[in-house]
């Protein structure tokens, strides 16, 4: 919704800490492709415990090289989601015009949901 708002039809992936798909969302005007790119940018910021941007900025040495694994991209716009301290999981953006939108729009829908986030792991 927070992409919706700004005119972007995207699809949102969330996965666990593991890795695991726990929901997925596509905007009915948002291409098929951008859930597996969702899931991949969300993917890479469980597997780096960072934000993939800046995953992104620090390892350009070894961009190429993941972009080659199944289940991962290293692309911007996946953003983790931690709450207490610990590494709930993440959230994957994907359909907005450029990475850095698809990332604002995660952290807004985080913020969003902060609250609701808080709660769930008291």
């Amino acid at each position: 919704m927070a992409c919706r708002k700004d005119g972007y039809s995207v699809s949102a992936v969330v996965v666990d800490r593991y890795g695991i798909l726990r929901a997925a969302l596509r905007d009915d005007l948002a291409a098929r492709f951008t859930l597996e790119i969702a899931e991949r940018k969300a993917n890479m910021t469980v597997m780096s415990w960072s934000d993939s941007g800046e995953f992104r900025e620090l390892r350009q040495d070894i961009r190429p090289e993941l972009n080659h694994i199944d289940g991962l991209i290293v692309m911007v716009g996946g953003v983790k989601i931690t709450s207490g301290g610990y590494n709930l999981g993440a959230v994957g953006v994907s359909g907005a015009p450029g990475g850095e939108l698809d990332a604002a729009c995660a952290r807004q829908a985080l913020e969003n949901l902060s609250e609701r986030i808080e709660f769930a792991i008291e």
